[in-house]
């Protein structure tokens, strides 16, 4: 696997941020116990987490990205985290996590999963388009399809993911693979 559905995550999510005002940071978002703000916070740690996975160096997020120029925050934190994916090696390392173990390849496809669908939080919660970068929203969707099990999913802040939602008839690829993960569409 390559680092291609990772980087377009990434530039998919930094053209909602980049359309993110100040006046909306503290909207609410489809992650029930976060507003704008503390999205924006998680996908720059995120990518932290991501990269303290692959490395033996561990990786500390800035405090409270949101504060300040997200955006600038959130292009160091991506291409800091696509750096460690593009590192020798890490696609083929084994990855332990909190609930297992996985190759880097999968840890990739998680982070490319993680930033593309908090970015589509974002864009919900601030009113901008959410049919985000639709081929790779279909990969995702098939992907998560297969990976995602009813052992990740639970109550908002408990578990990864909330229960399947139903999209309503006619919602683009990026709002299936929401209420895919759990989010109301």
């Amino acid at each position: 696997m390559s680092t291609q559905p990772l980087e377009q995550a990434i530039q998919s999510t930094r053209g909602v941020l980049e359309r993110v005002r100040p006046d909306q940071l503290s909207n609410s978002t489809p992650c029930k116990s976060w507003t704008v703000s503390d999205v924006i916070n998680h996908i720059v740690g995120a990518h932290s987490f991501f990269i303290s996975g692959l490395t033996d160096n561990p990786s500390t997020p800035p405090e409270n990205p949101a504060s300040s120029d997200f955006v600038a925050a959130y292009d160091q934190s991506s291409a800091d985290c696509l750096a460690a994916f593009k590192g020798e090696g890490a696609m083929e390392k084994t990855i332990t996590l909190p609930f297992g173990q996985m190759p880097g390849a999968a840890f990739a496809g998680l982070a490319a999963i993680d930033t593309f669908q908090h970015g589509w939080d974002v864009a919900k919660a601030t009113g901008q388009d959410t049919n985000l970068a639709p081929e790779l929203a279909e990969q995702l969707l098939a992907g998560t399809k297969m990976t995602i099990s009813d052992a990740f999913r639970g109550a908002d802040g408990v578990a990864p993911f909330g229960p399947e939602q139903e999209a309503p008839a006619g919602s683009s690829t990026a709002d299936r693979l929401a209420a895919f993960l759990g989010r109301s569409v």
